[in-house]
This record gives C-alpha cells, structure tokens and sequence, in this order.
C-alpha cells in the first residue's frame, strides 16, 4: 500500500497511532520535513506520550511556518504538558496577537490561565471570547466554573443560566452550585462532548470545554482530536 497523508490521517483520527506515526515517518523520510507531516506527526508524538518528539517537530514547524497561529497554539499545549508554562504563555500571547479577532484565542488560553490557578486572568479571557462571540455557550458556561471556584455564586449562576438559554439546556432541579463536585453537574451536562474522552484523564479536560471557534469547521475538529491526548498528571 502505498502511504499517503491522507492514510496517516485516517489512521490518526481512529486512534491508530503506532501505525499513524509510522505513515508519518516514512512520509518524512521520503519527501522530506513538510509542515503537515511534522504537524501531524507532532500530534501523533503528544498523544503516544512522546512529548519531547512532539515539541522537536513543532519547533521544526515554526521554522518552516513561524507565524501559522495553529502550529503556535498546538505547540504552546505541548509546551504546557511538559510543564513549561511560561513559554506555552508566551505561544498563547503570540497566537492571540496573530489572531485578535478569533475568539477561540481568548478561550484557549483562558482554559490554560485556569490550568495554572490565574483564575481572575481566566475569567477576563472568557468574557473577550464572549464579547467576540456573544453565542459562545461554552466560554459562558465556563467562566461560570471558574467564577464559582472563586466563590462568586451569584456571577457564577447568572453564567451558567446565559449558557443554558444559549444552548437550551435545564439545569438539574438543585440551583445551588457545587463547586466541591469537580464533575458534578456543570461539567458532565456540557453542550460539546469530545469523542473518546476519558474522564479518568485529567488530560482529557484540557480544552474539552473549547467551543467550535475556528471559523473552519475541519480544522476546530482537527484541533479537537489533537488535545484528546493519553497522558496523564498533566
């Protein structure tokens, strides 16, 4: 059979990832270090735990591409994963000046700002996100978690109400939150659900909660089975 991207491709998205990142490998090999295959490969690398391979084709990526806001955003979750925050910071920075208007920007790095315990930054991206997108259920909803870790109930419910009318969702009968309840209510009635999500994985919530904010549907898409990773203690 003869290998193609489109083959490595297929076999990525069924979670096929030894025989993925092979199809990959053989394509680098034979046509060189073209940016969709380091792309792919690098994600294929993340999701088979092979973090530092993953950043060593990003980086390849941003020689070749230094200012695709996709290569950079997919590169600061690496960066994150392996627990360098301050440069996945300034990969987020990078990505949102690139790209001011794109709401997703403001949610992914608000989702990464609520990894990391800056909560009050957290919340301060969900709402340009929403300004952006002002139908975004998902910023609404949760910048509602976070206001309610914070303890801001009042906020936190009027969040959650806005995310339900949005997306027509009825709350549980109990209006009280409880944000002791990590998985309570809020995070398992989410308007978007990933396929193959674990939630044994604390991995698996990194960007679960990210609405379909790229204006180009298969690349939201592309960008969600990429975070869907099998890593764990991140």
């Amino acid at each position: 059979m003869v290998e193609t991207l489109e083959i490595g491709i297929t076999y990525y998205k069924e979670g096929k990832f030894e025989e993925a990142l092979q199809v990959f490998d053989r394509l680098v090999s034979l046509e060189g270090p073209k940016a969709d295959y380091l792309h792919y490969r690098a994600r294929v690398q993340s999701r088979l735990g092979s973090l530092e391979q993953a950043i060593s084709d990003f980086d390849a990526l941003m020689e070749l591409e230094p200012y695709n806001t996709t290569f950079i955003s997919d590169r600061a979750v690496v960066l994150h994963l392996l627990k360098r925050n301050d440069e996945a910071m300034r990969a987020f920075d990078q990505a949102l000046n690139l790209d001011p208007q794109n709401p997703y920007r403001y949610s992914s790095r608000a989702y990464f700002k609520d990894r990391i315990g800056d909560f009050q930054g957290a919340i301060e991206d969900y709402e340009r996100a929403i300004a952006l997108d002002p139908e975004d259920a998902v910023a609404q909803n949760n910048k509602g978690i976070i206001e309610e870790k914070l303890g801001h109930l009042g906020a936190s419910r009027k969040s959650f109400s806005v995310a339900d009318e949005l997306t027509g969702h009825s709350p549980s009968e109990s209006p009280e939150p409880k944000p002791e309840k990590a998985d309570g209510p809020r995070a398992s009635n989410l308007p978007f659900q990933l396929e193959q999500e674990e939630k044994s994985n604390n991995l698996s919530h990194f960007f679960t909660t990210l609405k379909q904010l790229f204006t180009d549907k298969e690349t939201r898409n592309e960008f969600k089975t990429f975070i869907l990773t099998k890593i764990k203690g991140s």
